[in-house]
């Protein structure tokens, strides 16, 4: 009898000891798991598998509506604490973005057509994941628009420029220097129209002897069509500051419809305290819409001059006199 429990007392105590080991070996797990995410996947979760370079360590934050849905449009900058653009970009489809920095301070801009601008200020440690969570942007105020009425541009603060690609490499930066234009603003914008007369003969790319082809009856033949029109009387409220603003263009003796995707800048006041408003617009032509078809081809079969052309307007305008 006292040798069977001596046995049973024996292999209770095997199986306290071993239980005993398993437990440990479950810590120890546990706490090695719990150092792992303390590291660049802190909290755990995919990030716990990213390899960091040295001194570096993660940044991340979600960007959200009023309503908890991702903004996909925003775009984030994360500068250092001298001012400098560290890294920047777009969102992914949910929202979210995650980069890679130096260990250190950052500050860390969101912004999103239409909505107020997000500014944040965040430290990264060493392997560590600094995540600032779920951001939420508010809608912005819309801006102040114009008042009604006659308006003139003003050719002293505005610009006409343009990029055309050169033997499919380069680009060539050029801007018309003479222009005028003229824009009536009606109760609704939507109900508003614009009239711009550009001299062809100013085309300006700073080397005179390209310039004088580009006047020449290979390209814009300003003997024959001495100005180009823009008439618009489309005016399309694409959300917050973005307006679409369509009609026809008028180059070398043809006309064609063109929509030019403009940011309203707003309502400004200048040094003489005059009233001014502000806009940018884009698009791009087509030389071959307009009959400008003149072409040499390189020997390696690449046009000299590319066949479409970048048009960037900046645009003040003051009340009529």
């Amino acid at each position: 009898m006292f040798g069977r429990w001596l046995g049973d007392r024996t292999n209770r105590a095997g199986r306290t000891k071993r239980a005993g080991q398993a437990a440990g070996a479950v810590r120890a797990v546990g706490n090695a798991r719990a150092v792992g995410a303390g590291r660049a996947g802190r909290g755990g979760g995919p990030l716990s598998a990213v390899t960091l370079p040295p001194r570096a360590g993660v940044l991340s934050c979600r960007v959200l509506d009023p309503v908890n849905e991702p903004v996909r449009h925003a775009e984030f900058a994360v500068s250092d604490a001298m001012g400098r653009k560290v890294v920047g970009g777009g969102l992914d489809p949910y929202g979210s973005f995650v980069a890679t920095v130096p260990a250190g301070d950052y500050r860390l801009a969101v912004s999103a057509e239409g909505f107020t601008p997000y500014r944040a200020n965040a430290t990264v440690g060493e392997s560590a994941h600094a995540s600032l969570g779920d951001v939420m942007l508010q809608i912005a105020p819309p801006p102040v628009l114009p008042e009604p009425g006659d308006w003139e541009l003003d050719p002293l603060h505005s610009s006409v420029a343009f990029t055309a690609r050169h033997i499919g490499l380069a680009r060539i930066h050029g801007r018309f220097n003479s222009f005028a234009g003229a824009i009536r603003l009606g109760e609704r914008m939507e109900d508003s129209a614009m009239h711009v007369v550009i001299d062809a003969a100013s085309i300006d790319t700073a080397v005179k002897m390209r310039d004088d082809h580009l006047r020449s009856g290979d390209f814009l033949d300003v003997e024959r069509f001495p100005t180009m029109e823009f008439y618009g009387d489309r005016f399309v409220h694409k959300g917050g500051t973005r307006w679409a603003i369509s009609g026809g263009l008028t180059l070398h003796g043809v006309t064609r419809t063109v929509t030019l995707d403009t940011e309203y800048l707003g309502v400004g006041q200048g040094l003489q305290g005059e009233t001014r408003v502000a806009c940018r617009a884009s698009t791009e032509l087509h030389r071959d819409d307009f009959t400008i078809n003149w072409q040499t081809m390189l020997a390696r079969g690449i046009a000299a001059v590319g066949p479409s052309i970048s048009i960037d307007l900046d645009i003040q305008v003051l009340p009529k006199s």
